[in-house]
């Protein structure tokens, strides 16, 4: 079966009422992660994190897009209801260490904040038949979905589709926040 794209309507069921939560239930999980998590960070590493993180519309539609794409050419069996995103906390890297960072276009200013890095998954059955959603580079040009879970100690060194860096609050301006 050939992959379809998000932007193909068949796909997107935008007759289904939209994902909703009530506003003091968000704001009752920022103030846990806030008055917990991003606390005691501040209190036993001394950094001033952020809490939030904002990417546009347009880079996630392209990020998926990619995937789609990337994954269809690659393996032309590939169903786009396999298909996922796994969000991975991540955090910058010291100011001492930021040569790790070289030839990346993110500035100084966001030293040892968390940030996300977004990788492809695959529903894809496991040795007892359970169905399991894996990390995949759809890069992979073997013809072969290179699920990245069973090779996670046979030192990838390839580059690896994903997305990182949203604009991270702070060291951005909290003005725009509702929660």
């Amino acid at each position: 079966m050939k992959t379809q794209t998000t932007s193909e309507a068949e796909i997107l069921d935008v007759a289904q009422p939209a994902n909703t939560m009530s506003y003091s239930l968000i704001q009752t999980l920022v103030n846990n992660y806030r008055n917990n998590q991003l606390i005691s960070v501040k209190e036993k590493l001394g950094i001033d994190d952020a809490h939030s993180i904002h990417f546009d519309l347009t880079t996630l539609k392209k990020f998926i897009a990619d995937i789609e794409t990337l994954a269809s050419a690659n393996n032309s069996s590939t169903n786009v209801g396999d298909l996922g995103i796994r969000f991975y906390y991540a955090a910058y890297p010291k100011l001492e260490n930021w040569d790790v960072m070289n030839g990346i276009p993110i500035g100084k200013q966001y030293a040892e904040k968390h940030t996300l890095v977004m990788v492809p998954t695959i529903k894809r059955q496991d040795e007892n038949g359970v169905m399991l959603s894996y990390d995949f580079n759809p890069m992979s040009s073997d013809g072969k979905v290179l699920a990245m879970a069973s090779a996670k100690n046979a030192g990838i060194q390839s580059d690896v589709v994903c997305q990182n860096h949203g604009a991270l609050i702070p060291p951005d301006s909290v003005k725009t926040e509702s929660f």
